[in-house]
């Protein structure tokens, strides 16, 4: 048998550890008791004290099924701690295209984000060794998905909130969430679960858990099924009406009647006969009547408009019925897990799982966009449209040398832009561990080896071949010469729709591929170095090796520029990493020990790093802790982040817009003006592509962080509760030479200013008509993001009664300062308080769990808040907005305009509280090993705050929940 060091400690300490954790422990006496040595998430040395000097939050299983969540990602997203993710309420695949961050699309995926850093900044772990990160179809991301962990197989969550590169190595700056699986299990168990959002969204599940063990073997095998129903944004009335953020205030120039911007050479405009003026001062932009057919009368369109009229705001399309505000994802799931005895100081521990997920994102039909204004920087933007084409009202060329602007058409009848992701994930992991006397010590070891791979592919439907869509409104003599094609009609509206004929030539199916693999060998050292008087010097030493490879295919169409989606560069790279770490435990008295951790890593792609961990504990008296630590971290650029270019379709405010808009604030018309733009020029299109991609010369950013706090379970609360603790921790992160993209909206705005000068403004410049042509907004290492805040947890119960016992868990973040400066001192929107591209900081978060459990029967009431913010009204597409009621500007002397000094600068989105109830019947129905459960979520059906900047369905969907009730009903049996 192992010698297991043992020693005491008061019981209101050993359950400090659990203040972070709502309804966990039952009611204990206050007698010390002994506590065998186990590892803690955030350190490899085994350790009794469960106070440690790092905070880590341990999540039960208990936990998570009383809070009704379908992913562990939807549960991690709910931590006061986490920040914006990814999950199922995002989207945006193939809509906007491949952000700026490197990391593709994620499409399907759940995510988890501490201290809003990122992703990419958290380290996930599965039984303390590293998780596959995602590809999802759309690139080489360097962040977990979370969904590919099946929830069946959790026992339970370790959330460690500090820095840990030390410790695990990279990627692991704003924490590590640690999964704990499920390892010994005697019996079988099953589990159901339906719910339902009453507007759709119908969740499914059910599991079954095997296990069994003998003196020296012991093994648990699991297989889980979900099927998350979507739900259409039509249903939720913020998407269907014509509403800021997702209605036509800021709704599509594609709209189901066309559009056509165009000079008319033979109309004498502006004095000017035969000359189409570079400034478009005697241009057309037109759009077709509801219900007419083209009839363009070859006069001026102004005095004889025949079936057409001028464009206007009014006609914009509302897209946003077409989305989805939650995607359907159907998850499938294998799972093994075994460990055998081979001797007394040897175990050979083997898992294995297989996952599959088939996840749906959709988006209203693709809008055909065809001409210089298109600012595709591609072939759409070189488009001429024959004067032969026979749908050609104009019957001249429109050429985008001379007189073209563009065309731009809404196919309704195509149907919408279905996007269908089908992911695979395997993982093996081999190993054997023991334990061997060392004198008069005994030491623990371990060795492992991980081959883990994330495999994707998507669909993508109803997109457009651009070549062909030349092709097919070119000179129609060459089109009738190609095998297929047929001449296509962008001008009909809806009264004339596009023919089967017409989009079988244009249409095509998009196939992307993506892949990532991770192979991972271990080897890990702990026990006792020393001793000073009865207390054990603790250390663990250790090596790793781990070799990448991430591979992206999209489609031909997308490498060529021919898709009219977005184009994508293949991607195939490797690296590998190997590091070494030492970490020592020193108990100096019986009341303070510190702990140091020390780790080298050499890179096949830059180089070396070493990072290092210092950390203390002291327990001035029984009942109180006061921890703290301080730590180096680093982050190597993942292979999305160095390799392949993209583009994205930024949503942004074009800051030489007509006054009175967001864009023609004064404070820009100077330089807009010196830019040879009119003061009533609009961008023909707010989402503006971009060129992102990865970086080759990216280095590993890096960072410093401190916590200081502490845990406080005063004894004299004995006397009227059987557990009160409060703990209480100031964070503190700052990430220097941080791989990130410049923020495209504040770099373009400072420009036009002119607080931003010199080559950081090169990047924009205007093409036809006065439109922006695609920036670049590619990654570098920027700059320094700095952040900090209090945690505070606070963990009661009450006394056991006749009438039950109560229980109440209070965690709250309060968020002091988050900003993001690059190396020019330029600053970034984001910041707290603030909501920007669909994320939102709350100064405050706060989650309160309230329960009450007599006998077989338990309740719980859950109330989630998330703190008042602000968001800029000149980020909004149109005003003036609900949220935004005044103009920017108002008639001034003499036919001027000023600055109206009724302007709100920023619209304010509300403080948002949610409340989630359940009711548990263990034994139901006197029925042993049966619980029966019953919960809603959401209970009031409390709507997001409305965001005017705010993508596709007008909130933020990384912060607020879906707008409506989830109920559910759970069963699980065990025998």
């Amino acid at each position: 048998m192992k010698a297991l060091r043992r020693h005491t400690l008061a019981k209101a300490i050993q359950l400090s550890l659990l203040v972070a954790v709502p309804g966990l422990a039952a009611a204990q006496d206050a007698t010390p008791q002994q506590l065998d040595t186990v590892t803690i998430t955030g350190s490899r040395i085994r350790q009794s004290d469960k106070v440690t000097s790092q905070p880590v939050s341990v999540i039960t299983r208990a936990q998570i099924d009383q809070s009704g969540a379908t992913s562990i990602g939807d549960f991690l997203q709910e931590l006061t701690a986490s920040g914006k993710a990814l999950n199922a309420k995002f989207n945006s695949s193939g809509n906007f295209g491949y952000p700026a961050s490197g990391g593709g699309i994620g499409a399907g995926s759940a995510q988890v984000d501490l201290r809003n850093l990122g992703s990419q900044r958290v380290l996930v772990l599965v039984d303390g060794i590293r998780w596959v990160n995602e590809s999802s179809a759309s690139g080489v991301s360097g962040s977990a998905d979370l969904n590919t962990i099946p929830l069946a197989i959790v026992e339970r969550i370790e959330v460690l909130e500090d820095g840990a590169s030390a410790i695990y190595g990279s990627d692991a700056i704003a924490g590590v969430v640690n999964i704990i699986t499920k390892k010994k299990f005697d019996g079988v168990q099953l589990h159901a679960k339906q719910g339902s959002y009453g507007h759709g969204g119908d969740d499914t599940e059910a599991d079954i858990t095997i296990g069994g063990s003998t003196e020296k073997f012991s093994g648990v095998f699991s297989a889980a099924f979900v099927d998350q129903r979507g739900i259409s944004s039509s249903a939720w009335g913020q998407s269907s009406m014509p509403v800021p953020g997702a209605g036509l205030g800021a709704g599509s120039s594609a709209t189901p009647q066309g559009r056509l911007t165009f000079c008319d050479p033979r109309i004498a405009t502006a004095g000017t006969p035969g000359f189409c003026d570079p400034a478009g001062n005697d241009w057309f932009d037109l759009t077709l009547n509801n219900g007419a057919t083209p009839n363009y009368n070859g006069g001026n369109p102004t005095t004889a408009p025949g079936t057409y009229h001028d464009w206007s705001g009014a006609d914009r399309f509302n897209f946003a019925p077409y989305n989805l505000l939650l995607t359907p994802s159907k998850r499938k799931s294998l799972f093994a897990s075994t460990r055998y005895d081979i001797s007394e100081g040897l175990s050979f521990h083997a898992k294995a799982l297989y996952n599959n997920r088939v996840s749906r994102n959709q988006a209203a039909p693709e809008p055909i966009f065809v001409g210089p204004f298109a600012g595709t920087g591609g072939i759409a933007d070189t488009i001429v449209i024959a004067a032969n084409n026979p749908y050609n009202p104009t019957q001249i060329a429109l050429d985008p040398a001379t007189n073209f602007g563009w065309v731009t058409r809404r196919p309704l009848e195509l149907g919408p832009r279905l996007f269908s992701q089908d992911v695979d994930t395997w993982y093996v992991n081999l190993g054997f561990d023991g334990a061997f006397n060392a004198g008069a010590r005994t030491l623990d070891w371990n060795v492992d080896y991980v081959h883990s791979e994330n495999k994707a592919e998507q669909r993508f439907q109803n997109g457009f071949n651009v070549a062909k869509l030349k092709l097919a409104l070119g000179d129609v003599n060459v089109c009738r010469a190609v095998p297929g094609c047929v001449p296509l009609d962008l001008f009909g509206g809806q009264a004339r729709p596009i023919t089967q004929a017409m989009f079988d030539y244009v249409t095509t199916d998009q196939r992307d591929a993506s892949k990532q693999v991770l192979d991972l060998f271990s080897a890990n050292l702990t026990g006792d170095l020393f001793d000073i008087g009865d207390r054990h010097a603790g250390f663990a030493v250790g090596a790793e090796h781990r070799k990448y490879q991430g591979d992206f295919n999209p489609d031909p169409l997308r490498q060529s520029g021919e898709s009219q989606d977005s184009f994508a560069a293949p991607i195939s790279a490797s690296y590998h990493v190997n590091e070494l770490y030492a970490e020592m435990l020193v108990p100096w008295l019986s009341t303070f020990s510190t702990d140091f951790a020390l780790r080298r890593s050499q890179y096949s792609t830059f180089g070396g790093a070493t990072t290092g961990k210092v950390g203390f504990r002291w327990q001035p008296m029984q009942d109180l802790v006061v921890r703290g630590t301080w730590s180096e971290g680093f982050r190597a650029p993942n292979l999305g982040e160095l390799y392949g270019l993209t583009q994205f379709g930024a949503t942004l405010v074009d800051p030489c817009g007509p006054t009175g808009t967001p864009g023609g604030a004064p404070q820009y018309r100077q330089r807009c003006t010196a830019a040879g733009v009119s003061p009533t020029f609009e961008q023909a299109n707010t989402q503006i592509t971009t060129f992102t991609g990865g970086n080759a010369n990216l280095q590993p950013e890096k960072s410093k962080n401190y916590n200081l706090g502490f845990v406080w379970s005063p004894a004299w609360s004995s006397a009227w509760a059987s557990r009160f603790d409060f703990e209480a921790d100031y964070f503190h992160y700052k990430v220097t030479d941080a791989i990130q993209a410049p923020d495209i909206q504040a770099l373009l705005n400072g420009c036009y200013d002119g607080s931003i000068s010199g080559a950081a403004c090169s990047g924009f410049t205007r093409g036809a008509g006065g439109n922006l042509n695609p920036p670049t907004d590619f990654l570098s290492n920027l700059g320094t993001i700095t952040t900090s805040g209090v945690d505070v947890k606070v963990n009661w119960a009450s006394r056991p009664m006749d009438w039950g016992q109560l229980t109440a868990s209070l965690q709250s973040t309060h968020t002091i300062g988050f900003s993001a400066v690059d190396t020019d001192g330029n600053q970034t929107q984001q910041a707290v308080g603030i909501e920007v591209n669909d994320s939102a900081i709350p100064s405050w978060q706060s989650n309160l769990q309230l329960g009450w459990k007599m006998g077989d029967w338990n309740l719980g009431w859950d109330i989630r808040y998330v703190g008042a913010v602000r968001e800029y009204c000149a980020n909004a597409a149109k005003l003036p907005a609900a949220n935004c009621p005044e103009t920017l500007t108002i008639p001034g002397p003499n036919g001027t305009t000023v600055a109206n000094p009724k302007f709100v600068p920023f619209a304010h989105l509300g403080a948002t509280t949610y409340h989630d109830v359940q009711a548990s019947w263990n034994h139901a129905f006197g029925m042993e090993g049966m619980k029966l459960s019953a919960g809603v979520n959401n209970l009031f059906g409390k709507d997001a705050p409305i965001c005017v900047s705010c993508s596709l369905n007008g909130y933020d969907a990384g912060t607020y929940d879906l707008p409506f009730r989830f109920w559910y009903v759970d069963v699980q049996y065990k025998f």
